[in-house]
């Protein structure tokens, strides 16, 4: 196996030393000593034998209560230095090699292929400007790393590449590790555990954070280095005011299953956002007010401006209205009325903005408009005044409620059991009508006020902010009417884009048809300008039918749709609503994106980044800039360059694993009477409600099964114990009919000559790299009932299939062959996150089993093996 890189191996050690002198000075040598020989053990039993193993666990078992919460802070902090230090060097100019998918040169390498296939000069920079990319921020509970150890990791990395600008033996050095050392002091004496649970409003203002600390720096450097790129290549730079990626977000706009996002909340967070957003603008107004001291102007500016620092004066007007808006955004978002006037229009902040650059332009100071100036420019153009532009989500029969219950005050029937044919022709009727459709003195109940409220607030000057309705669990065309209807009625005056949201394997079969029968309405087709956003959901049909008929219903739902949408002339984007994991959509997302049908993404795209991979990717300035790069040059070859359709044999092949799949999958999860059982002994599921991770609910309801569980704590129940199940589970049965009916030929060409088919098979690998059957075993025999043991033993015989498998399909004899980075990482990581397994396990025993309450230690040292796991891991839900 290649070595790992020199450098990286240096920082992960001088972070290690550095955390044991923490830990040497705060709990003393013993300590140190005892995780010291913890993790040398763990690295004997890694190598196999039974003999180091059951040493390992003795040792883990002699821990007293006393020692549990040190020996397992220990562990978890070193994983989370650790990927602290990988992803610092990524983006090092010191690392030894670029990485596989080359994102650092992606674009820069894209644009002679483009060229070769025609599109060059003009053309290629209204192609960049017109890529029509959104990323929405989500904050489902997978960031279990607290804020405020996420800026203190931030400020590691900062250091770190201090460390790596200055040369060996630089004098400088022994004072930015110093400095490196005393961060991780504070990290070690800082609670990683949250004590509360986040409020929506709290998830909300980690986004806003995001954004002020990385993107708003990310955007205009990104845009500067395209610019350097197109420039190069005889194409003409992009405008001021192309936008080829925005955002958006979720938090405390998705009410969806969260009790927790109420109006109240909604219409507070879309007023913080405005607060922040002006205070931002006013922090570039102060750069750029030291700066333009300049007096030449042309005279259409000195008329305007006429004193001897005319712009300064410019930006002092507009200082003034942005500070006013801060003020206003502040006191709106207490509750309190305000009589100022802010800013609303966001070409009230641009227009002065760009008076400025046109007069330095024309009494030739280029340079200095393309500064700071320009960079202010680009900001605005991206971000405007909203900051973050919100998603408000809602469950569908949420809907229908308040339907229902108009209908029975005013005697019109039982709206819940009308056809939908009915159903629609109501709502038409009541959306051409001139009368008010909500009575003024009605009392409805609390669930339907409370939906009223929503659209209510989305009514105010500050519902402009919000960027689209998206209904889950949408199925027929009068869910999408009945909140055109509601909207409508609450005084919504501009047409708010409504998004279906089709999430379960027989939602995304329908939506074709579903979306047909929609656009078909003339009343819908003139609301929607022809102009439709469809969310493609992953979760939900992953833990309905397995990874494997969801990839591939996914994948023929777009088909459907996009060919609907050029028959009914209507322009698509499709919204992905994907996840970190594999089991919720994640992986590399140029790869993803490549392997979505040809065409689909024509009309834009639109993507879900949710909790702690959004500090993975954008969490950092310079790593933010390189993912958006590749989202940007992904998208522009999936449009320009696509790949070739999937022809019949393998379309006909893929429908076969499915349909094998899927049984499989249900057979076990559905059908088998031990299945959730297992499942809740096995892992630590019922105790994950435990951490306070995010503002919703692990559950949809209480009680019941698998069904009303959420899809986050699901994979992450089952990535605790390492058995990864979501992501595999029927493409074992699947795989494996292939195989025997003498088609591993077929399977062979199709990875190698198709996108989708590739990234799905890679993205199963990468998984089962991380899968370790020995350590789930170790979890069942403490945890699970004897006569419930037999199933256990069959879903790791299963795991061990389907692992054999790929190796066929991928012609190797080990997993991650060609992908000596991912290999390495995990087994850097392995003899740390091996104790905390063995630990939690033995704690979730011990919890299980103890009549008395337990311990605050052994309470402290389960949730943070949690932790420490996740961020063993990486993407952990």
């Amino acid at each position: 196996m290649k070595e790992i890189d020199a450098l990286l191996r240096d920082k992960v050690r001088m972070l290690g030393n550095a955390l044991g002198h923490t830990i040497r000075n705060d709990l003393g040598e013993t300590t140190l000593e005892q995780i010291e020989t913890i993790r040398k053990q763990a690295k004997k039993a890694r190598a196999g034998d039974a003999a180091e193993r059951d040493k390992l666990l003795a040792l883990l078992k002699g821990l007293s209560d006393d020692n549990l919460v040190p020996v397992v802070r220990g562990f978890n902090q070193f994983l989370n230095l650790a990927n602290l230090a990988e992803q610092q060097h990524d983006i090092s100019w010191r690392k030894e090699s670029i990485d596989a998918d080359q994102a650092d040169t992606m674009f820069r390498d894209l644009i002679p292929r483009l060229a070769e296939a025609g599109i060059s000069g003009t053309e290629l920079t209204e192609k960049v400007a017109s890529a029509n990319v959104e990323l929405v921020l989500t904050a489902h509970p997978t960031e279990v790393t607290r804020r405020t150890l996420i800026q203190k990791y931030d400020e590691v990395s900062h250091l770190l590449q201090a460390r790596d600008d200055l040369r060996d033996e630089h004098p400088t050095l022994p004072a930015i590790e110093e400095k490196i050392a005393r961060l991780i002091d504070e990290i070690w004496h800082t609670d990683e555990i949250r004590k509360v649970r986040p409020t929506a409003v709290d998830e909300a203002k980690w986004g806003f954070a995001v954004i002020e600390n990385s993107l708003w720096y990310a955007i205009p450097a990104m845009l500067r280095s395209m610019n350097q790129d197109l420039i190069s290549h005889d194409a003409p730079s992009l405008a001021l005011d192309a936008v080829p990626i925005r955002f958006s977000s979720w938090m405390g706009g998705d009410r969806d299953g969260n009790p927790n996002v109420t109006s109240t909340v909604t219409e507070e967070v879309l007023y913080l956002a405005r607060w922040m957003a002006a205070d931002l603008y006013l922090r570039d107004i102060e750069v750029l007010g030291s700066q333009l001291s300049m007096y030449a102007a042309t005279p259409e500016f000195k008329e305007k401006y006429p004193g001897h620092e005319p712009y300064r004066d410019c930006l002092h007007g507009l200082r003034t209205r942005l500070e006013q808006t801060r003020e206003w955004a502040q006191a709106n978002a207490r509750g309190q009325h305000c009589e100022i006037e802010p800013l609303l229009d966001d070409e009230e902040l641009i227009a002065p903005l760009q008076a400025c650059y046109d007069s330095l332009v024309g009494c030739g100071m280029q340079s200095i408009a393309d500064g700071e100036l320009q960079d202010t420019l680009r900001r605005a153009a991206c971000f405007g005044l909203a900051l973050v532009r919100l998603d408000v989500r809602q469950e569908s029969t949420r809907h229908s409620a308040v339907l229902s219950e108009l209908c029975e005050f005013y005697g019109w029937g039982n709206y819940l059991e009308w056809s939908e044919d009915k159903k629609q022709e109501f709502l038409l009727k009541e959306l051409a009508s001139q009368r008010p459709l909500i009575p003024e003195f009605w009392e409805p109940s609390e669930e339907v006020a409370e939906v009223l409220a929503t659209t209510r607030v989305l009514a105010q000057p500050i519902g402009q902010g919000v960027t689209c309705y998206i209904i889950s669990m949408a199925s027929e065309p009068s869910d999408i009417l009945s909140v055109a209807l509601l909207l409508q009625a609450s005084g919504v005056r501009h047409k708010l884009p409504v998004v279906p949201l089709f999430e379960t394997l027989s939602d995304l079969e329908q939506s074709g048809p579903r979306m047909e029968k929609l656009w078909q309405v003339p009343w819908y087709r003139d609301y929607s300008s022809s102009r439709q956003q469809v969310m493609i959901g992953y979760s939900d049909s992953s833990k309905d039918a397995g990874q494997l008929a969801a990839v591939w219903a996914q994948y023929q739902a777009q088909e459907t749709l996009s060919r609907v949408a050029r028959e009914q002339g209507y322009t698509l984007r499709l919204f992905h609503g994907r996840g970190g994991t594999v089991g919720r959509g994640g992986g590399p997302a140029q790869r993803a994106i490549l392997a979505q049908p040809p065409g689909s993404v024509s009309g834009g795209l639109r993507v879900t980044e949710q909790g702690e991979m959004i500090r993975f990717k954008f969490g950092l300035p310079e790593i933010a800039e390189r993912n958006l790069k590749v989202y940007i040059s992904a998208v522009l070859e999936a449009n320009l360059l696509p790949p070739t359709a999937p022809n019949k044999e393998w379309r006909d092949t893929m429908s076969e694993l499915a349909s094998s799949g899927v049984t499989s999958y249900r057979a076990m999860v559905r059908e088998n009477p031990d299945f959730v059982s297992y499942f809740r002994a096995a892992t630590p599921e019922q105790e994950l409600g435990k951490l306070s991770l995010g503002s919703r609910p692990a559950r949809r309801r209480s009680g019941g099964g698998i069904e009303t569980l959420r899809a986050i704590p699901w994979i992450f129940a089952w990535t605790q114990i390492r058995l990864m199940l979501p992501a595999w589970l029927g493409a074992d049965t699947a795989l494996s009919d292939q195989i025997d009916r003498g088609k591993l030929a077929t399977l062979r060409t199709m990875y190698s000559e198709w996108p989708f088919f590739r990234t799905y098979i890679d993205m199963l690998e990468m998984v089962l790299s991380k899968a370790d059957g020995e350590v789930a075993s170790y979890y069942e025999a403490l945890l699970v009932e004897p006569d419930m043991q037999p199933l256990g033993h069959v879903l790791r015989e299963r795991l061990k299939n389907v692992t054999a498998r790929v190796l066929q399909v991928k012609e190797q004899s080990e997993l991650l062959e060609d992908n000596h980075a991912l290999q390495q990482s995990i087994q850097v990581r392995d003899p740390y996150t091996d104790p905390l397994h063995y630990l939690q396990a033995e704690l979730l025993f011990r919890e299980r089993q103890s009549a008395d309450v337990i311990s605050t230690e052994v309470e402290k040292a389960l949730m943070v093996t949690m932790a420490g796991i996740a961020a063993g891991m990486r993407n952990t839900g």
